[in-house]
């Protein structure tokens, strides 16, 4: 059974040497980080995604009791600066519902990002924080609560704010039970929002948005099927039973990576307190 996965690197093990797919492997501040470059339309569509790069980032589960999310993050944040614009505004977008723990990686993250927009010259000197790169954050919330898709809420912000790159982070989902709650993946090739979960909401990637577009995102559900005849009990979506814990430590690991991407000269334990 063909069961959904957001993680390019469960779709390129599928497919074992695929021309147009070059992978390599290191390891940083005990980060195994798989880069895996999709370089042809042809090995695009076998993969079933677009043409980019994407990092997949292996470490402790997020809820063991001996990861600490801020001494690893570098790895991650090294990677973003790899993939940002050096100058420019950076708009930080958190999707997801926050209502439901599983899909609360986003506005959790968001809620941890450092907004900067509105901190600028003499401001910033006295409160110690120049020179700021300037960042502007959301969480659009969903469909359902809003009214209004993320991807629309994202562009429209765009077309006011000009900002020279997209930062969106959204939780994903994984075949692999072992990757739930210790992965995470960046890629320069945006996101479809819900397609893990079979809920495909419009694509937000650098062709909606004209604008550069990095993705990351952390799989916290796996598709389960039981075997039973009964399509509700058939097809279930599972999440580790420590979901709150993984999903608040994950949350502050990619906020860590991305204030560390963004504002380099500043730690993270500072940046946390100011929140």
């Amino acid at each position: 059974m063909n069961y959904r996965t957001d993680l390019t690197i469960e779709l390129a093990e599928e497919l074992e040497d695929v021309s147009g797919v070059q992978s390599e492997v290191n390891v940083k501040n005990g980060v195994t980080v798989t880069r895996t470059v999709i370089s042809d339309g042809e090995a695009a569509q076998r993969i079933g995604k677009p043409q980019g790069k994407y990092y997949t980032l292996e470490m402790l589960p997020f809820s063991d009791a001996a990861f600490e999310p801020d001494e690893c993050f570098e790895a991650a944040a090294d990677i973003l600066r790899e993939l940002l614009p050096e100058h420019g505004c950076v708009l930080a977008a958190g999707l997801g519902n926050s209502s439901i723990t599983p899909d609360s990686i986003g506005p959790k993250s968001a809620g941890r990002i450092l907004a900067t927009r509105h901190i600028s010259g003499e401001l910033a000197e006295k409160c110690g924080l120049a020179p700021l790169r300037m960042t502007a954050v959301i969480a659009p919330g969903v469909l359902g609560q809003t009214g209004v898709e993320a991807a629309e809420h994202i562009r429209w912000l765009c077309e006011g704010l000009k900002p020279s790159a997209v930062i969106v982070i959204d939780a994903m989902a994984a075949r692999s039970l072992s990757r739930l709650g210790r992965t995470l993946q960046i890629c320069d090739t945006g996101i479809s929002p819900g397609s893990g979960v079979g809920n495909d909401r419009p694509c937000i990637d650098s062709a909606y948005l004209g604008t550069k577009v990095i993705s990351l995102g952390v799989p916290t559900v796996a598709e389960l099927h039981s075997g039973e005849r009964a399509e509700a009990a058939g097809h279930m979506m599972i999440t580790p039973r420590e979901i709150d814990l993984l999903t608040d430590r994950a949350a502050r690991f990619i906020a860590a990576a991305v204030n560390g991407a963004l504002q380099p000269h500043l730690h993270p334990t500072e940046i946390m307190k100011l929140f």
